[in-house]
């Protein structure tokens, strides 16, 4: 490769970022994307994860995608929208979400992560990441109680203000750290 050609690729690389489809998160090949007023994000379609009907989900989430084997609900994406009262940030957002994992749950980390969204979003594209352990309840066709389970949430504020909550669980090592991370990365606030 010629400097030229370098300096022209490189260009190119910095326009795309610009504008246009560079505002939206990159959602993995074989996922499908469930869409909702404050964000979209992706889940596993190709390892079996489908839609939930609206008038089949719990009333507090605004979109679901789940994973069911043999009855049995092995994984749940799901996105609740304001979900608390009296949020305002990420990190409040984050504290109301973080109380509701549950008794029976160990957290393994929480970070700062910035999603993707149009850069007029400002601090809506700031969110954090909570990656935690639970057993499974054995409760409304979940796997057996005390099955081994994995979650991530990522919680934010979209830039009306509205809070949102959006999980990843699934029973553990169904989905690997770079699934983890693709679902985070597959975020985009509007």
């Amino acid at each position: 490769m010629t400097a030229v050609t370098a300096a022209v690729a490189a260009a190119a690389v910095l326009l795309t970022g610009c504008g246009g489809d560079a505002d939206k998160a990159s959602v993995p090949e074989g996922w499908g994307t469930l869409e909702t007023g404050s964000l979209s994000v992706g889940y596993p379609e190709s390892e079996g994860y489908a839609e939930q009907p609206a008038g089949e989900r719990a009333k507090a989430n605004a979109a679901v995608a789940l994973k069911e084997e043999d009855g049995i609900r092995t994984g749940m994406v799901s996105v609740q929208l304001d979900f608390a009262t009296g949020v305002h940030d990420a990190a409040g957002a984050a504290a109301a979400a973080g109380a509701g994992i549950g008794l029976d749950s160990t957290r393994k980390a929480t970070d700062d992560v910035r999603l993707a969204g149009p850069e007029d979003a400002g601090e809506a594209r700031e969110a954090r990441r909570i990656d935690y352990d639970f057993t499974a309840d054995g409760q409304e066709d979940t796997p057996n109680r005390g099955t081994p389970m994995t979650g991530v949430l990522v919680a934010g504020v979209d830039s009306k203000g509205v809070p949102f909550v959006v999980r990843l669980n699934a029973v553990k090592d169904a989905v690997d750290a770079e699934d983890l991370d693709a679902f985070v990365g597959s975020i985009t606030v509007k």
